[in-house]
């Protein structure tokens, strides 16, 4: 249920409408196809989570949105301008316009809290020390960690390693903020916590923000829109009401977390080898 295809010669929406647009997006690994022609779009000022399982592409999407991998063919569309044709000091500057909030953190261990969220500003600002430090105790404050810029990363938990990631994201005033698996390897509560900062950071700056991940707890309680992804398909977009209610296949699946068949083949097969055949079974 992608969005169809957009003709190249045809602008994408401007201001106020899409943020993010994707079409007929191909991504290879060698001779591997990865990504199959996919189209979506993100309006400006909404949160669009990117579901799917391990396999489905989900990260090779994310990672080919920032830049970090190259289409093979395909356009991406951010900010009214295509990502692949636009200079490179273009491209430069629209990254400015761009964070990211790497799954396990990538925090640097060497430096304090404070000096990884200053190092965005220190790299592409020329601002002085003082009104770094300022910036960087904002930053934190967003995020709940006021008073821990002076901590090393490994001081800190699980969740508050997140938060400081975020802080980094958040320090050159984005425009579009991507988290991977942002509650990843964090336990419920903490989970909670970072699902409900995502959402003030949303209500409070109105960026828009893109999420990768397969936590679906989190994924319906954060998402305006979504798109499911499928071994580098599409196969689902639309508002959680939609994703809900969907009787795609491959959709109530993933949602009614039924195990694939092979799967299930293979513990009926270590059943039979161990003795330990259910009852209904027997």
């Amino acid at each position: 249920m992608a969005s169809s295809l957009t003709p190249k010669s045809v602008a994408p929406p401007a201001a106020g409408g899409a943020a993010i647009s994707v079409r007929n997006l191909r991504v290879k690994y060698g001779e591997r196809e990865i990504l199959h022609g996919i189209n979506f779009e993100v309006p400006s000022g909404e949160t669009m989570v990117i579901l799917g399982g391990s396999g489905s592409g989900k990260s090779t999407l994310l990672r080919t949105l920032v830049g970090l991998e190259t289409p093979s063919s395909g356009e991406i569309w951010i900010q009214g301008k295509d990502f692949a044709s636009i200079s490179e000091d273009e491209r430069d500057e629209l990254r400015k316009k761009m964070g990211m909030s790497f799954q396990g953190g990538a925090l640097f261990g060497s430096s304090t809290v404070g000096e990884n969220v200053a190092l965005p500003l220190r790299e592409h600002t020329r601002l002085d020390d003082s009104t770094i430090e300022i910036m960087v105790r904002l930053k934190l404050d967003q995020v709940g960690l006021s008073g821990f810029e002076n901590y090393m990363p490994a001081q800190l938990s699980g969740g508050m390693k997140k938060r400081a990631a975020i802080a980094r994201a958040l320090a050159m005033d984005p425009e579009i903020l991507f988290f991977d698996e942002p509650s990843a390897g964090l336990d419920p509560i903490i989970a909670a916590g970072i699902d409900e900062l995502i959402l003030k950071l949303k209500k409070a700056f109105r960026i828009t923000i893109v999420v990768v991940t397969h936590e679906l707890a989190s994924a319906f309680l954060i998402a305006d829109r979504m798109i499911v992804l499928d071994k580098g398909v599409i196969v689902a977009n639309g508002t959680t009401k939609e994703l809900q209610a969907s009787q795609q296949p491959r959709v109530r699946q993933f949602l009614d977390r039924v195990p694939e068949p092979e799967l299930t083949g293979e513990i009926d097969y270590l059943q039979m080898l161990t003795g330990d055949v259910p009852p209904a079974r027997q």
